[in-house]
């Protein structure tokens, strides 16, 4: 069964389910048909039966399959839709010089700081966003993992569905080296130091959910290898197990190493020193991805180079 023609929001569609969304959550598919409707809204549909998949009722984790149809009722858009809307300034440009590697699986980003990697309140496009806009025939485009908007380096997207799903499987079992480079405060003693703390998501400030050491959180990770010792700072290599929200900022300050610039976990005089020396954003840059794509057999092993603004931060501290 087709899907129904582009009607107004006054008319039911009925859609099917391709090949590249074979396996997608509903409430995902969703997300991506109505562009602009709040998540509340479309969990609202979910919950009153309105959503249908194959004339039955649905919740939002059931997967879909290839060929299921999907009822869509008349939904109003709130705001306008993401095709409307103009692209930020210099995004094209931003985008096509971040790509470090592509080919028929995967798309991988040298993710600029600043750009989320996804839009949400006050920023309507972000990288997924844009690129689905600059690379209308491309299909399939979905975020592998997540990077804060804070945080540059390594971003991988999937350019099809076998392929994102490996991918996660590979992020479960930890078979994909992560290696972030991070600046932090104060001489960190001693060598090599894992650090096995658990973490829970606590209060919100603003847009943005904390997260805390807790020992009845989830298992969480890091491996901490200092670089370089500075007067009043470490560079550090630091390897992720898990891929907890905020892991090695809660990590680092809960060391008593705070990453440098973090806003929310850092350390405030610490921080204003290091504006001083000219950085404006958290010292955090996912350097590296090494992991092998068992769809293709292929073995990546991808290097993001460090923001020149970070790196003349590291020439202006003064040495130990």
């Amino acid at each position: 069964m087709p899907e129904t023609p582009q009607s107004p929001a006054s008319r039911v569609a009925h859609v099917q389910v391709t090949r590249d969304e074979d396996g997608q959550r509903v409430d995902n598919f969703l997300m991506r048909r109505l562009k602009g409707v709040p998540r509340s809204r479309i969990y609202r549909l979910l919950r009153k039966g309105e959503v249908r998949v194959n004339k039955g009722r649905c919740k939002p984790d059931q997967r879909l399959c290839v060929g299921d149809v999907v009822r869509i009722p008349p939904v109003t858009r709130g705001e306008k839709k993401l095709e409307e809307l103009p692209l930020p300034e210099g995004l094209a440009r931003t985008l096509a010089d971040a790509v470090l590697l592509e080919d028929d699986d995967l798309l991988i980003l040298n993710k600029p700081a600043g750009l989320p990697v996804h839009g949400g309140s006050g920023v309507p496009v972000g990288v997924i966003e844009g690129l689905r806009r600059l690379r209308p025939e491309s299909g399939f485009l979905e975020l592998a993992h997540r990077l804060d908007r804070e945080t540059s380096g390594c971003l991988v997207l999937a350019r099809n569905r076998p392929a994102l799903l490996a991918f996660h499987e590979l992020l479960r079992d930890g078979r994909v080296d992560k290696v972030y480079c991070a600046l932090v405060a104060g001489r960190w003693q001693g060598g090599p130091r894992r650090v096995a703390q658990s973490l829970s998501r606590t209060d919100r400030r603003g847009e943005v959910c904390l997260v805390q050491v807790d020992e009845e959180g989830q298992d969480a990770d890091s491996f901490f290898t200092p670089r370089q010792v500075f007067a009043e700072a470490t560079l550090m290599d630091v390897q992720i197990g898990t891929g907890r929200t905020h892991q090695i900022r809660v990590h680092a300050a809960h060391e008593g190493h705070p990453v440098a610039g973090d806003r929310h976990y850092g350390d405030f005089e610490f921080n204003r020193r290091m504006k001083r020396l000219g950085l404006k954003r958290q010292f955090l840059h996912a350097a590296s991805l090494q992991f092998m794509l068992p769809t293709q057999g292929r073995a990546y092993n991808v290097l993001a180079p460090l923001d020149p603004a970070l790196e003349r931060v590291l020439e202006r501290l003064e040495p130990r």
